[in-house]
């Protein structure tokens, strides 16, 4: 797993992919893309493929694994769809080598300004819900520990 905090902030990665994906005219160039962000995922070891890593709400399977170190929270995820998997890799673009606050309190507006709520089938849709969620849940389980 890469241990290297998050370069940019959060608003300019946002910034950065809404204005990629922008850049195409149609929204079959803008799947291409998705598709080519998911095909330069890290192949995640077998070990983080459990059941406890497993988003559930997903038609296909997705595995996410969050690990801590230092007050930053590190991400490796994987599907068996291309879609997803872009998806997958657009999440881990903005939340990936994130403190859990800066996780917690992410607004999501960029994904209505690259135009994707509106283009997902109502299954996908569900899907990258989920994975947020759970992305989100860890993230405030690090800012609220079980006492």
């Amino acid at each position: 797993m890469n241990y290297a905090p998050a370069e940019k902030t959060l608003s300019e990665v946002q910034a950065d992919l809404v204005k990629r994906f922008t850049h195409f005219d149609n929204w079959k160039d803008r799947y291409k893309y998705l598709i080519d962000m998911g095909k330069q995922l890290q192949n995640m070891p077998e070990e983080y493929k459990t059941e406890d890593n497993r988003i559930h709400g997903c038609q296909s399977q997705v595995w996410i694994h969050i690990e801590e170190q230092d007050g930053i929270l590190y991400m490796e995820a994987m599907s068996d769809a291309a879609i997803v998997s872009g998806l997958i890799a657009l999440l881990l673009k903005i939340y990936n080598g994130r403190t859990p606050q800066e996780i917690a309190t992410a607004p999501l507006d960029f994904l209505g300004e690259i135009g994707l709520l509106q283009h997902l089938s109502a299954n996908r849709s569900t899907g990258l819900y989920h994975m947020i969620k759970r992305i989100q849940a860890e993230a405030n389980a690090h800012l609220n520990p079980p006492s």
